[in-house]
């Protein structure tokens, strides 16, 4: 990463019996504390609503570009921090805050059933597992609002989002251990994105030599046909 790129951290507004989400605090907390000098950290509350979700998402890929997205979540009596995989494009049939369910119960019409990230939560997950935290990975968001944001997101950035769901009770809940593991599990993420890339361009790159080089060797062969074409018509019968 040469330059600095944004990367967008979302939290939700006011549900239920959180009257300030945690995962909105959560969000602030690492927006003061940053990623580094080569990441603005972008921050947008989202309302518990489905339609203004799929609006600012939309909005923030479209106008921002970001480079990624970390939406966050309150998993209600969990003590875990969930990265989530997949994110699920039907049957949220589950009423918002406005009392209110999206068209045909989907995220995006058209869309396909499911997106999983391009970043592999497993080997992240595993990573933390082995210094003793309980930090685990999922393949089910949920199907509420969770759920469609990340949807949402992985559809709009091309993959290149990471729902983490944070937990409502035990030592992880707490701000000062939350945002730090949190920093290391983003860069971490956006490590595993940059060598994605890399690993495209190489690919890329030798797919394009060869075509190159498979072309080069017809107009070689071709070349030396017309060759000796000419060569048997110039021969005395």
């Amino acid at each position: 990463m040469s330059e600095r790129e944004i990367v967008v951290v979302t939290g939700f507004g006011p549900f239920r019996q959180f009257l300030v989400n945690p995962s909105w605090t959560t969000a602030q907390g690492l927006k003061l504390a940053g990623m580094g000098q080569r990441i603005d950290v972008y921050i947008k509350e989202l309302p518990v609503s489905y339609s203004s979700t799929q609006r600012i998402i939309a909005e923030l890929w479209q106008t921002l570009k970001p480079k990624f997205a970390v939406p966050l979540g309150i998993a209600r009596g969990s003590s875990l921090v969930i990265l989530e995989q997949t994110g699920k494009n039907s049957g949220y049939s589950t009423r918002d805050v406005c009392n209110c369910s999206p068209t045909d119960h989907l995220c995006i019409v058209g869309g396909p059933e499911k997106l999983d990230s391009v970043v592999n939560m497993r080997t992240i997950s595993k990573h933390f597992k082995q210094a003793g935290m309980d930090v685990v990975h999922s393949r089910d968001a949920g199907r509420y609002l969770c759920d469609f944001a990340y949807y949402c997101s992985l559809y709009h950035g091309e993959r290149r989002a990471a729902f983490i769901h944070i937990p409502s009770s035990g030592s992880l809940s707490s701000a000062e251990r939350l945002v730090p593991l949190l920093q290391e599990t983003i860069v971490m993420m956006l490590d595993q994105l940059e060598e994605a890339k890399y690993h495209s361009e190489t690919i890329a790159g030798s797919i394009s030599k060869l075509t190159y080089d498979v072309q080069t060797h017809a107009e070689e062969s071709s070349n030396e046909k017309k060759s000796n074409t000419f060569g048997c018509a110039d021969t005395p019968q």
